[in-house]
Protein backbone atom coordinates (compact mmCIF):
# COMPACT_ATOMS: atom_id res chain seq x y z
CA UNK A 1 0.00 0.00 0.00
CA UNK A 2 1.29 3.85 -0.92
CA UNK A 3 1.55 5.54 1.85
CA UNK A 4 0.69 9.26 1.57
CA UNK A 5 3.06 11.76 3.73
CA UNK A 6 1.46 14.91 4.92
CA UNK A 7 2.96 18.05 5.82
CA UNK A 8 0.22 19.94 7.15
CA UNK A 9 0.58 23.80 7.29
CA UNK A 10 -2.88 25.04 7.88
CA UNK A 11 -4.09 25.86 11.81
CA UNK A 12 -6.59 23.76 12.11
CA UNK A 13 -7.44 20.07 11.16
CA UNK A 14 -10.26 21.49 8.75
CA UNK A 15 -7.95 23.87 6.92
CA UNK A 16 -9.72 26.84 7.88
CA UNK A 17 -7.23 29.58 9.70
CA UNK A 18 -8.32 29.87 13.32
CA UNK A 19 -10.15 33.07 13.00
CA UNK A 20 -12.39 31.44 9.82
CA UNK A 21 -13.30 28.18 12.27
CA UNK A 22 -14.09 30.52 14.96
CA UNK A 23 -16.53 33.09 12.68
CA UNK A 24 -18.33 33.21 9.51
CA UNK A 25 -16.59 33.31 6.22
CA UNK A 26 -16.20 36.68 4.75
CA UNK A 27 -16.98 37.64 0.90
CA UNK A 28 -18.38 34.12 0.30
CA UNK A 29 -22.09 34.31 -1.36
CA UNK A 30 -22.51 30.61 -1.31
CA UNK A 31 -24.18 31.16 2.56
CA UNK A 32 -23.62 27.68 3.82
CA UNK A 33 -20.71 26.17 5.13
CA UNK A 34 -20.07 22.91 3.36
CA UNK A 35 -17.77 20.07 3.56
CA UNK A 36 -15.42 19.04 0.36
CA UNK A 37 -11.77 19.13 -0.52
CA UNK A 38 -10.07 20.84 -3.55
CA UNK A 39 -6.46 19.88 -4.34
CA UNK A 40 -4.03 22.03 -6.29
CA UNK A 41 -0.80 21.72 -8.37
CA UNK A 42 1.79 23.98 -7.13
CA UNK A 43 4.70 24.94 -9.78
CA UNK A 44 2.82 27.33 -12.15
CA UNK A 45 -0.66 26.50 -10.64
CA UNK A 46 -0.62 28.59 -7.46
CA UNK A 47 3.51 29.54 -7.41
CA UNK A 48 5.79 31.30 -10.08
CA UNK A 49 9.51 29.88 -9.12
CA UNK A 50 10.84 30.10 -12.54
CA UNK A 51 13.94 33.08 -11.62
CA UNK A 52 15.33 30.73 -9.03
CA UNK A 53 15.05 27.98 -10.78
CA UNK A 54 16.88 29.11 -13.47
CA UNK A 55 19.31 30.57 -10.87
CA UNK A 56 19.61 27.37 -8.98
CA UNK A 57 20.60 25.32 -12.63
CA UNK A 58 23.28 28.25 -13.34
CA UNK A 59 25.08 27.19 -10.19
CA UNK A 60 24.90 23.50 -10.81
CA UNK A 61 26.44 24.11 -13.94
CA UNK A 62 29.27 26.41 -12.85
CA UNK A 63 29.92 23.50 -10.04
CA UNK A 64 29.83 20.39 -12.42
CA UNK A 65 31.05 21.36 -16.20
CA UNK A 66 27.34 20.18 -17.58
CA UNK A 67 25.42 22.71 -19.81
CA UNK A 68 22.55 23.06 -17.72
CA UNK A 69 19.84 25.28 -19.49
CA UNK A 70 17.40 26.41 -16.46
CA UNK A 71 15.53 28.89 -19.35
CA UNK A 72 14.61 26.12 -21.21
CA UNK A 73 13.68 23.98 -17.90
CA UNK A 74 11.67 26.57 -16.72
CA UNK A 75 9.56 26.42 -20.30
CA UNK A 76 8.54 23.11 -19.41
CA UNK A 77 8.02 22.69 -15.96
CA UNK A 78 5.66 19.90 -14.44
CA UNK A 79 7.22 16.75 -15.03
CA UNK A 80 9.59 15.35 -12.40
CA UNK A 81 12.91 16.81 -11.97
CA UNK A 82 14.56 13.79 -12.42
CA UNK A 83 13.76 13.84 -16.44
CA UNK A 84 14.87 17.38 -17.00
CA UNK A 85 18.90 16.07 -16.16
CA UNK A 86 17.93 12.42 -17.79
CA UNK A 87 17.52 15.28 -21.02
CA UNK A 88 21.25 15.54 -20.68
CA UNK A 89 22.18 11.63 -21.09
CA UNK A 90 23.65 11.54 -17.55
CA UNK A 91 24.14 8.39 -15.49
CA UNK A 92 22.10 7.33 -12.86
CA UNK A 93 24.55 8.73 -10.40
CA UNK A 94 25.29 12.40 -11.34
CA UNK A 95 21.25 12.50 -12.05
CA UNK A 96 20.89 11.81 -8.29
CA UNK A 97 23.38 14.14 -7.49
CA UNK A 98 22.10 17.26 -9.18
CA UNK A 99 18.70 16.29 -7.41
CA UNK A 100 19.74 16.18 -4.50
CA UNK A 101 22.09 19.33 -5.08
CA UNK A 102 18.90 21.02 -6.41
CA UNK A 103 16.55 19.97 -3.63
CA UNK A 104 19.48 21.66 -0.92
CA UNK A 105 19.46 25.12 -2.87
CA UNK A 106 16.08 25.60 -3.08
CA UNK A 107 15.42 27.15 0.29
CA UNK A 108 18.75 29.95 -0.50
CA UNK A 109 17.88 30.39 -4.34
CA UNK A 110 14.51 29.61 -5.42
CA UNK A 111 11.55 30.18 -2.57
CA UNK A 112 12.91 33.82 -2.28
CA UNK A 113 12.45 34.32 -5.49
CA UNK A 114 8.86 32.80 -5.83
CA UNK A 115 5.69 34.87 -6.58
CA UNK A 116 2.39 33.55 -5.51
CA UNK A 117 0.30 33.03 -9.44
CA UNK A 118 -1.90 35.95 -9.98
CA UNK A 119 -5.06 34.98 -8.31
CA UNK A 120 -3.76 32.17 -6.11
CA UNK A 121 -4.42 32.95 -2.65
CA UNK A 122 -7.43 34.32 -3.51
CA UNK A 123 -8.41 30.72 -4.96
CA UNK A 124 -7.36 28.99 -1.90
CA UNK A 125 -8.98 31.04 0.48
CA UNK A 126 -12.27 30.73 -1.78
CA UNK A 127 -11.60 27.27 -0.67
CA UNK A 128 -11.59 27.79 3.13
CA UNK A 129 -13.91 30.39 3.19
CA UNK A 130 -17.06 28.18 2.24
CA UNK A 131 -15.98 25.28 4.71
CA UNK A 132 -13.61 23.39 2.13
CA UNK A 133 -9.96 22.11 2.75
CA UNK A 134 -7.46 22.81 0.12
CA UNK A 135 -4.68 20.37 -0.39
CA UNK A 136 -1.69 20.38 -2.48
CA UNK A 137 -0.44 17.29 -4.59
CA UNK A 138 2.43 17.81 -6.81
CA UNK A 139 5.77 16.74 -8.24
CA UNK A 140 7.94 18.82 -6.26
CA UNK A 141 10.04 17.66 -3.38
CA UNK A 142 7.59 17.49 -0.04
CA UNK A 143 9.39 19.74 2.22
CA UNK A 144 10.67 22.58 -0.55
CA UNK A 145 6.59 22.70 -1.79
CA UNK A 146 5.62 23.33 2.10
CA UNK A 147 7.96 25.85 2.54
CA UNK A 148 7.22 27.40 -0.44
CA UNK A 149 4.15 28.00 0.45
CA UNK A 150 4.93 29.13 3.98
CA UNK A 151 7.05 31.29 2.57
CA UNK A 152 3.87 33.27 0.60
CA UNK A 153 1.43 32.43 3.47
CA UNK A 154 -0.75 30.16 1.62
CA UNK A 155 -2.48 27.94 3.78
CA UNK A 156 -3.75 24.29 3.03
CA UNK A 157 -4.38 21.27 4.86
CA UNK A 158 -1.96 19.19 3.33
CA UNK A 159 0.74 19.03 1.11
CA UNK A 160 2.02 15.32 -1.09
CA UNK A 161 4.80 15.54 -3.13
CA UNK A 162 6.77 13.49 -5.41
CA UNK A 163 3.53 12.34 -7.20
CA UNK A 164 3.33 13.09 -11.12
CA UNK A 165 0.56 12.30 -13.80
CA UNK A 166 -1.33 9.85 -12.75
CA UNK A 167 0.71 8.61 -9.71
CA UNK A 168 -1.09 11.88 -8.39
CA UNK A 169 -4.48 9.85 -7.96
CA UNK A 170 -3.19 7.67 -4.83
CA UNK A 171 -2.88 11.30 -3.16
CA UNK A 172 -6.09 12.64 -3.98
CA UNK A 173 -8.43 9.61 -3.47
CA UNK A 174 -6.96 9.50 -0.11
CA UNK A 175 -7.71 13.11 0.24
CA UNK A 176 -10.90 13.15 -0.70
CA UNK A 177 -10.46 15.63 -3.39
CA UNK A 178 -13.26 16.23 -5.50
CA UNK A 179 -11.89 18.99 -7.91
CA UNK A 180 -8.19 19.33 -8.57
CA UNK A 181 -6.42 21.81 -10.56
CA UNK A 182 -3.62 22.16 -12.57
CA UNK A 183 -1.87 23.26 -15.38
CA UNK A 184 -0.27 20.79 -17.24
CA UNK A 185 -1.55 17.26 -19.06
CA UNK A 186 -0.13 15.13 -16.22
CA UNK A 187 -2.42 17.31 -14.09
CA UNK A 188 -5.41 16.71 -16.03
CA UNK A 189 -4.07 12.99 -15.59
CA UNK A 190 -4.15 12.96 -12.41
CA UNK A 191 -7.21 14.38 -11.88
CA UNK A 192 -8.95 12.03 -14.16
CA UNK A 193 -7.89 9.02 -12.65
CA UNK A 194 -9.02 9.98 -9.18
CA UNK A 195 -12.32 10.81 -10.87
CA UNK A 196 -11.88 14.18 -9.44
CA UNK A 197 -13.31 17.33 -11.34
CA UNK A 198 -10.78 18.17 -13.79
CA UNK A 199 -9.60 22.05 -13.56
CA UNK A 200 -7.19 23.55 -15.74
CA UNK A 201 -5.34 26.34 -15.94
CA UNK A 202 -3.61 27.71 -18.66
CA UNK A 203 -0.57 29.92 -16.52
CA UNK A 204 1.63 26.72 -17.38
CA UNK A 205 3.60 25.22 -20.72
CA UNK A 206 0.19 24.00 -22.07
CA UNK A 207 -2.44 25.92 -24.03
CA UNK A 208 -6.21 25.81 -23.10
CA UNK A 209 -7.03 23.56 -26.37
CA UNK A 210 -4.52 21.27 -25.51
CA UNK A 211 -5.77 21.07 -21.91
CA UNK A 212 -9.03 20.42 -23.25
CA UNK A 213 -8.36 17.99 -25.41
CA UNK A 214 -6.50 15.84 -22.68
CA UNK A 215 -10.14 15.78 -20.74
CA UNK A 216 -10.11 18.87 -18.61
CA UNK A 217 -13.96 19.29 -17.38
CA UNK A 218 -13.25 23.32 -17.73
CA UNK A 219 -10.03 25.31 -17.80
CA UNK A 220 -9.54 29.05 -16.87
CA UNK A 221 -7.77 31.61 -18.16
CA UNK A 222 -6.14 31.99 -14.76
CA UNK A 223 -6.87 31.45 -10.78
CA UNK A 224 -8.52 35.17 -10.59
CA UNK A 225 -11.44 32.61 -12.75
CA UNK A 226 -11.34 30.24 -9.68
CA UNK A 227 -13.55 31.90 -7.29
CA UNK A 228 -16.13 32.57 -9.67
CA UNK A 229 -15.70 29.24 -10.96
CA UNK A 230 -16.48 27.74 -7.60
CA UNK A 231 -19.32 29.50 -6.32
CA UNK A 232 -21.29 28.38 -9.58
CA UNK A 233 -20.02 24.76 -9.35
CA UNK A 234 -21.37 24.23 -5.41
CA UNK A 235 -24.34 25.85 -6.42
CA UNK A 236 -24.78 23.36 -9.32
CA UNK A 237 -23.70 20.25 -7.18
CA UNK A 238 -24.74 18.32 -4.04
CA UNK A 239 -22.91 18.98 -0.92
Amino acid sequence: MTVITQWVTSRSPSGLSTLQAGGPAECAPYASLVSFTVGFDLDMTLIDPRAGIVEVFDVLAAETGIPLDGRAFVTRLGPPLRREFERYGLDDATVAHLVHRYRALTPELVIPRTIAMPGAVEAVRAVTDRGGRAVVVTTKYGPNATAHLQHLGIEVSAVVGDLWSAAKAVALQELGAEVFVGDHLGDITGARAADAFAVGVATGPISAEDLRAAGADVVLTDLTQFPGWLESYLLATVH
